[in-house]
């Protein structure tokens, strides 16, 4: 196999699971660690990966950049829905709920009708417009104020104030990205304050994060791992990277996309 072909297979594999570590790659390509490595510091090279401690991620946004929301709501939307199936299962008639701005969590919101007596407190345009329009037992929604974000969240003082006084069984986040030392994290600094006091508002807090998600770190933390009570992703994700969550959240739900 040539090298340019090679390269192409370390690419392929690098976006379909998130990151690779070079003893995997060597024993699917049939070549040597070294080999692998010389190809990882050409890929790196050229910007189409980055390079890590014994293997490679896919290539990383900067930290403050913040896709608008069409342009997230057709990536991974085959994992979305799976996670968004999952997470609704954990609702129950009657319950007061949180959903934070996001097409994961906007994915939810269309999986929640049907679900009597349900209260559903936003701060998100999109999810709102959505359980408003449901045919039947569609949930009360309150919605905050704020300005709102290139993701269509409403964020900031008013969003912030308007959730200190509340109390919700659950509370579900979407994330621009998931990392072992800097947690769960956006790149809007608003963002992260308004998410930090709707986590607070939680009896427990649940993050739903397909596996593009994980070693991707924003610029502001709206919360640590230890204080994740479930974590809802697909099984694109590293088996490395499950084994690691599992010792530092409550529990960790795998949902099937056949990435595994």
């Amino acid at each position: 196999m040539l090298a340019a072909e090679r390269q192409v297979r370390i690419l392929e594999e690098v976006k379909r699971r998130g990151g690779v570590r070079v003893r995997e790659l060597a024993e699917l390509l049939r070549v040597s660690d070294m080999t692998i490595r010389r190809d990882l510091d050409a890929l790196a090279g050229q910007g189409r990966l980055d390079k890590v401690h014994g293997g490679a991620t896919v290539k990383r946004s900067p930290s403050t950049e913040e896709p608008g929301f069409e342009a997230k709501q057709h990536r991974q939307t085959e994992e979305k829905e799976a996670i968004a199936a999952a997470a609704a299962e954990m609702v129950r008639p009657g319950a007061a709920i949180g959903l934070s701005a996001g097409t994961t969590t906007w994915t939810l919101a269309r999986h929640l009708g049907g679900i009597a007596d349900l209260t559903v407190v936003t701060n998100s345009v999109r999810i709102a417009d959505t359980l408003h329009t449901m045919d039947s037992l569609a949930p009360s929604v309150i919605l905050t104020g704020g300005v709102r974000t290139p993701s269509d969240a409403l964020v900031g003082p008013v969003a912030v104030a308007s959730m200190r006084l509340l109390h919700l069984d659950l509370v579900f986040v979407g994330v621009h990205g998931m990392d072992l030392g800097a947690g769960l994290t956006t790149p809007n600094l608003l963002e992260a304050d308004t998410n930090r006091a709707l986590v607070a508002a939680g009896k427990r807090l649940v993050v739903l994060a397909d596996h593009t998600k994980w070693a991707t770190v924003g610029i502001s933390t709206m919360a640590y791992l230890d204080q994740v009570d479930v974590v809802v992703t697909d099984d694109g994700l590293p088996v490395e990277a499950q084994e690691e969550l599992r010792t530092r959240v409550g529990q960790l739900v795998v949902v099937p996309t056949g990435h595994a």
